[in-house]
């Protein structure tokens, strides 16, 4: 057991952090008042490795562990939350069609969405399948060498601009096992997409339903066999949710490390604030906190690696714990700024909106407690 990271980890953290402090946090203000979707800068964050962090090199992509992962989303989390949560979404769909592609889907796909040429969506949520997944209706009809599909998805990171969607239909019966997972171009005609959402956060990312009306995909963009796709969608929430979690550490030590600076040069009855044995406490069990939540979710990153039985216990443990920790922190940070907390001028109330939507995605937390609480009571 061993809780440093090691002489790699370090390297690819150092390029984070510093890609996060120089490309990102200067301009992240500008994003979210632009709602901007910033291309230019994720193109460099892919020059980087980052456009397909777990992916396999044999196609462009890095071959990183869920461990590196979660290092490299935190540290662009503190530069900008929103934009590095993207990032995190299209490494999970480029991931899905790494692991269980063909080979020929996997050259055909992936090298351009490593280098984030092309951006990549994940297609699970539906209007009225949410937290029940398994219900979803979006159908896929087999039509000779093509499928039809029909149906909508929602609050779709990526909607109207990514260029690939990873999909998840229903091509058999009612449940899990009639899913199956089929990757649909942007230009195939039948797609569209709805308006563009107007969110409390996560403005430099696009959101927007995606809709499909007689939409006719090849069979051969089906990854996996016809009726694995729940499958490989919920492998694939395992690492988004490490993802995720890693983004709200990120945001937290970015707003604490914030709070410490205000609380020093802040002054009060005489006396800077850091001075206040109150507040200090205050701090100390912030970064306590972060600190646990970090510890947890990097032993469930090295179980997710390695696959073991307990993985998907343990990472939805990590992602409830670090998303409903970061808020806390984030929240707490903003109370530390008293009325300065609350302007724009102060990136702090960014991160809070950032970082609230956490909680709800990839599973929201209440879901998060049905599958620990489910893994515990199995015979």
């Amino acid at each position: 057991m061993d809780f440093t990271l090691g002489e790699d980890q370090r390297a690819f953290q150092d390029v984070a952090r510093a890609f996060a402090r120089d490309e990102m946090e200067p301009f992240a203000h500008d994003w979210d008042e632009r709602s901007e979707f910033p291309v230019a800068t994720l193109r460099k964050a892919a020059e980087l490795g980052f456009g397909g962090i777990y992916v396999g090199d044999d196609v462009g992509g890095s071959g990183l562990t869920r461990l590196d992962a979660a290092v490299i989303f935190e540290e662009l989390a503190a530069g900008c939350t929103s934009t590095a949560a993207y990032i995190s979404i299209h490494n999970m769909a480029a991931w899905m069609i790494d692991r269980y592609g063909t080979d020929a889907q996997r050259r055909r796909f992936l090298p351009e969405l490593c280098t984030m040429a092309r951006f990549a969506s994940y297609c699970l949520t539906e209007p009225g399948a949410g937290s029940d997944a398994a219900s979803l209706r979006t159908r896929a009809v087999r039509d000779g060498d093509h499928y039809v599909l029909n149906g909508s998805k929602a609050f779709i990171s990526g909607g109207g601009v990514s260029d690939v969607y990873v999909v998840m239909v229903r091509t058999g019966g009612d449940g899990p096992k009639g899913i199956s997972c089929i990757v649909v171009e942007k230009g195939t005609p039948g797609l569209s997409f709805g308006a563009q959402e107007v969110k409390l956060g996560w403005k430099s990312q696009p959101t927007a339903q995606v809709d499909f009306t007689d939409c006719r995909v090849p069979v051969d963009n089906r990854i996996g066999a016809e009726g694995e796709g729940f499958r490989i969608a919920m492998a694939g929430l395992d690492g988004g949710r490490l993802n995720i979690g890693a983004c709200s550490l990120g945001a937290a030590r970015a707003c604490l490390d914030r709070s410490i600076v205000y609380l020093k040069e802040r002054r009060q009855f005489g006396r800077a604030l850091a001075e206040f044995q109150a507040l200090q406490f205050r701090l100390a069990d912030m970064a306590t906190e972060l600190e646990a939540a970090r510890l947890l979710l990097h032993k469930a990153a090295t179980l997710v690696d390695a696959k073991t039985p307990d993985a998907t216990r343990l990472a939805a443990m990590a992602k409830r714990m670090a998303t409903d920790v970061g808020f806390s922190v984030v929240n707490e940070a903003l109370q530390l700024h008293g009325g300065y907390g609350y302007l724009r001028d102060y990136p702090v109330e960014r991160f809070l909106r950032d970082v609230r939507v956490h909680q709800i995605l990839e599973g929201t937390n209440e879901i998060m407690r049905v599958i620990i609480a489910r893994d515990l009571l199995k015979d």
